[in-house]
C-alpha cells in the first residue's frame, strides 16, 4: 500500500493538532504498529519532554528528538511525532525519506483552544515567544515537508481518517503503486 521507500506514515503538526489520537485510530486500520516519538523520548530519557527542556535547554532539546527520530528504523508504523521535530532538517528529511509524511493542519483559533499548559506539555517554545508567535514559525516549516496535509479545524478524529485514507489513494495511484 506504501511505496516501497516510504515503508510507514509519518504525522506533524502543532501541539495539540491530534497526531497522537489519529495516530492511535489510523494505526489498526492500516494494519500498522503505533509509534509516538514524544513517548520514545521520554521513556528514553526517563524524564517528561518539559523536564528535558527545563534541564538541557530548548537546543539541547531538538537534539535530542532528532537524534531519536534519526535512529528510528522501522517498517509498517504510524508514527506521531513531537510538533517540534521540523525544526531540524536532517530529522525531516529521513523522515520525508523513509515514511509518507501527513500534516495535520489546525488553525492559530483552534490551536488555542487546544493548548493550553505550554510548560507542562513539554512544548519546545523560547521564552520571549507566545503560542502565536510560535505558530507563525512552525507552519512555513511543516508547509516544507510533508507529502500531504489535512485541515483538522471543523473535522472529528475519524473524519480526519477519512480524508487520510481518500489522500493516501490519492498518493499511492500517483506514485504507482496498486
Amino acid at each position: 500500500m506504501v511505496k516501497p521507500e516510504k515503508r510507514n506514515i509519518a504525522l506533524i503538526g502543532m501541539p495539540a493538532a491530534g497526531k497522537t489520537t489519529i495516530g492511535h485510530l489510523l494505526a489498526p486500520k492500516m494494519g500498522y504498529g503505533f509509534i509516538d516519538t514524544d513517548v520514545l523520548i521520554e521513556q528514553g530519557e526517563k524524564r517528561t519532554l518539559s523536564q528535558i527542556i527545563a534541564a538541557n535547554g530548548i537546543d539541547a532539546f531538538l537534539d535530542t528528538e532528532a537524534q531519536y527520530l534519526l535512529k528510528l528504523s522501522c517498517e509498517k508504523k504510524v508514527i506521531a511525532t513531537g510538533g517540534s521535530v521540523v525544526y531540524k532538517k536532517r530529522a525531516m528529511e529521513h523522515l520525508l525519506h523513509t515514511s509518507i509524511v501527513i500534516y495535520l493542519e489546525i488553525g492559530l483559533t483552534e490551536l488555542k483552544t487546544r493548548l493550553s499548559d505550554l510548560e507542562k506539555r513539554g512544548v519546545a517554545i523560547g521564552p520571549d515567544q507566545d503560542i502565536k508567535d510560535l505558530y507563525v514559525e512552525r507552519i512555513r516549516l511543516y508547509d516544507q515537508f510533508h507529502d500531504f496535509k489535512v485541515q483538522c479545524d471543523a473535522l472529528t478524529p475519524h473524519e480526519v481518517i477519512g480524508v487520510i485514507e481518500d489522500q493516501l489513494n490519492q498518493y499511492q495511484d500517483i506514485s504507482g503503486e496498486t
